[in-house]
């Protein structure tokens, strides 16, 4: 009896041993972790990007075996579909209206529009938590690299390795020198030479003298030499010519710290130099960082085109601190993104290369940076961004040719154009290559993007045609080319990105709303002028709409919009400028964009894949998702809760 006891006992902890392994091998393991990647402007679609048929045939094997053993599809953006704007959403779950980025620049009533009062890149813009904050606060232990809206930073024990364009620390972005003469030539370009059409100058020009140096360099032309001064360094450029052919024929420079010399390094045309320590300077704190020289250009006269990379790492971007000087010990120093904004590596020729390989240190320093991050941090949370895919679509070089509706376009151009994006793309798998090699079964990875780009072959000047109009008064820089604003007697103006400013009694001093019969008669006029606006036979714009009634059409918030909000038509873009041919349209120098579109026009969505505990394996979702969904979803597989003001669903879908 006792036997039988025994036996049934056994039996009956057998039957409970088997119903507890086939749960536990059924139950999806929860994932305790993310590493989150969200490449800045990687376009995605069925016609011209198509990524996922990239991955399928073997080009692309890490977003492969990410669509293998996880779920896929396409995610749109918000509108204005600039950068701030849709990190904001992606990191919220928010669309502008509960976030609040409405844009990058943003006036606010009660401050002057002569320059931006809110920044959308900062952390303080903001009305309501990141997905970061909400995680640390859930005991996470969160590293950021590069995610726009991450600075000042926010975290309290977590790591913030720079943001981009926040407002904090030395930002120090590549530079471009040339000679004072080339200054004339460039007038066209105006603003367009600095950081967002109003900050520092991304292009300098300094004076080149014949050179009375004592440095021992050879020239068979006489010496010439040029001081090149920034962020409280001076560069020496030494211009020579050692062809010995009895004509002036330059065709190098030598390098030095000071005037003196000796020169550190020599390049000719097309070279870059090695990586040179420096000390620099910010808010009068000297502190280590290191330079990168390329002669990008140089006329047998002796001008020439200079570009300087600074290790875009240093004490003042990093929480903490001591991050910037293991980042730069273990992988050397930081270039974290290609070119700027407005684009400076545009102008000549020659820049397409140094662009291109520029682009290529930033995506092999991100692959670097991100097995570095997860070894010597082990964070549970990871998100990182690297701008450049946004700056090779939206540059010179590349769209123009890959759309069939660019006049540029030919299937021969088209072919080599996206071999190069191709690379970019490869770039960009192996910074996920990288993370994935770091799956430990507790990890959801997930990549996405903040908007896609399209084509732009033509831009427009609201401001030209406000001043044909005569709501616009205005006056140009002889130096520099620059749009001088008459502020008092100016009613009307357009501002980054889509924003028409009005005010009849004009717009100098701290802006605010206007109103009553005046300022209504003025703004039905601008509405009247906009909506009827053609280049040729092309309608420009597609919508125009009152600051009350933005939240309604375009999801953002009334207080940091223009009286008037526009949207334009696909191909074309804006600037900003006012000249003195009072020219509204001109064919686009740079031929990519993606501001100021309807967020569904095709070619703005974005990928969205996501792999881990919990989600089912190759399954490709039914329809395009919103940004503002992808957050709640990866709140929910975390098993963290989803804050109140989160207006995205759960993509249930996607769930096993």
């Amino acid at each position: 009896m006792v036997n039988k006891i025994i036996l049934i006992l056994l039996g009956l902890g057998l039957i409970v041993l088997l119903i507890y392994t086939f749960k536990s091998s059924t139950t999806p393991q929860q994932p305790t972790k993310l590493y989150w990647f969200i490449p800045d402007g990687m376009r995605a679609e069925e016609s011209l990007f198509t990524v996922y048929k990239w991955a399928q045939e073997g080009k692309l094997p890490n977003i492969k075996k990410m669509m293998d053993n996880g779920s896929f599809g396409y995610s749109i953006p918000d509108f204005p579909s600039h950068t701030p704007v849709n990190f904001a959403s992606l990191l919220t779950g928010a669309h502008p209206t509960v976030h609040g980025i409405a844009d990058g620049p943003m006036r606010v009533e009660g401050k002057t529009l002569e320059k931006p009062s809110v920044g959308g890149f900062s952390s303080a813009a903001k009305k309501v938590s990141p997905i970061w904050t909400v995680l640390e606060n859930a005991g996470k232990k969160v590293a950021l690299l590069s995610i726009p809206g991450s600075t000042p930073p926010e975290l309290k024990n977590g790591i913030t390795v720079r943001g981009r364009w926040g407002n904090w620390g030395s930002d120090d972005a590549a530079l471009i020198f040339e000679p004072t003469e080339k200054q004339a030539e460039m007038k066209k370009v105006g603003a367009g030479f600095r950081l967002f059409y109003f900050g520092d100058t991304l292009t300098k020009f300094v004076s080149e003298k014949l050179s009375t140096s004592s440095a021992s360099i050879q020239s068979f032309s006489p010496m010439k030499e040029a001081k090149m001064t920034a962020r409280g360094l001076d560069l020496y450029a030494f211009i020579i010519d050692s062809t010995n052919d009895n004509q002036t024929n330059y065709n190098s420079v030598a390098f030095s710290l000071t005037e003196a010399g000796p020169a550190f390094q020599t390049v000719k045309e097309g070279s870059w130099t090695d990586w040179y320590p420096v000390k620099l300077t910010f808010q009068n704190q000297s502190y280590d960082s290191n330079i990168k020289l390329k002669l990008i250009k140089i006329w047998p006269d002796g001008q020439f085109r200079i570009r300087v990379l600074y290790n875009n790492l240093n004490k003042f971007v990093t929480m903490p601190e001591s991050v910037a000087l293991e980042m730069t010990q273990g992988l050397g120093p930081m270039v974290d993104f290609v070119d700027n904004f407005p684009a400076q590596l545009v102008y000549e020729d020659e820049d397409k290369q140094t662009f291109f390989e520029e682009a290529q240190m930033s995506w092999e320093y991100h692959q670097k940076a991100t097995d570095f991050i997860f070894d010597k941090y082990q964070p549970d949370i990871f998100l990182q961004d690297i701008y450049t895919p946004n700056q090779m679509l939206t540059s010179r070089w590349w769209m123009r040719y890959l759309d069939p509706q660019g006049k540029d376009y030919s299937a021969e151009k088209s072919k080599m154009a996206m071999e190069e994006v191709l690379k970019m793309y490869q770039g960009l798998d192996g910074i996920i290559g990288e993370a994935l090699k770091h799956d430990d079964g507790k990890t959801l990875f997930v990549l996405s993007s903040d908007h896609g780009i399209i084509l732009q072959s033509r831009i427009m000047s609201l401001n030209n045609l406000f001043a044909q109009k005569g709501w616009l008064k205005f006056t140009t820089n002889p130096t520099t080319g620059e749009m001088v604003l008459d502020w008092a007697n100016t009613k009307v103006l357009h501002l980054q990105t889509n924003n028409i400013y009005i005010n009849p009694n004009g717009l100098a001093g701290p802006y605010q709303r206007a109103s009553g019969t005046e300022y209504e008669k003025l703004r039905t006029e601008v509405m009247d002028a906009l909506e009827k606006l053609t280049d040729s036979d092309t309608k420009a714009i597609t919508r125009v709409v009152r600051w009350e009634d933005a939240p309604k059409f375009f999801e953002v918030p009334s207080d940091r919009v223009g009286d008037l909000s526009v949207e334009i038509a696909p191909g074309y873009g804006f600037s900003e400028a006012a000249t003195p041919d009072l020219g509204v349209f001109a064919d686009s120098l740079t031929s990519g964009n993606k501001q100021a579109y309807d967020p569904k026009v095709d070619g703005l969505q974005t990928p969205f894949v996501i792999m881990g505990p919990g989600i089912k394996k190759n399954y490709r979702l039914s329809q395009n998702i919103s940004h503002i969904d992808q957050m709640p979803t990866i709140l929910k597989l975390l098993n963290v809760e989803i804050p109140d003001y989160v207006q995205g669903k759960v993509l249930t879908e996607i769930l096993k």
